[in-house]
């Protein structure tokens, strides 16, 4: 199955939060409401330095995904 790079989430239980989950590497969800990252992948000492680097682009990444999809509803 191929997959999106991102892929967007919600539940009831968490009215207020959105979630943009990122399929590929380093796989994780993020909670636009808080910015809490979830991480689906075990890190090591020697990935640290891809994980900083990739991390920040990333986040920015599924943001921008996020506003450019809420755009589409708004028009």
């Amino acid at each position: 199955m191929s997959l999106p790079k991102f892929i967007l989430g919600d539940n009831t239980e968490f009215p207020n939060a959105i979630y943009v989950i990122h399929t590929e590497f380093p796989r994780f969800i993020i909670n636009l409401e808080n910015d809490e990252v979830e991480w689906f992948e075990d890190f090591d000492a020697e990935d640290q330095g891809e994980l900083e680097a990739e991390t920040e682009n990333a986040i920015n990444e599924a943001t921008d995904f996020y506003d450019n999809e809420v755009a589409k509803y708004d028009n």
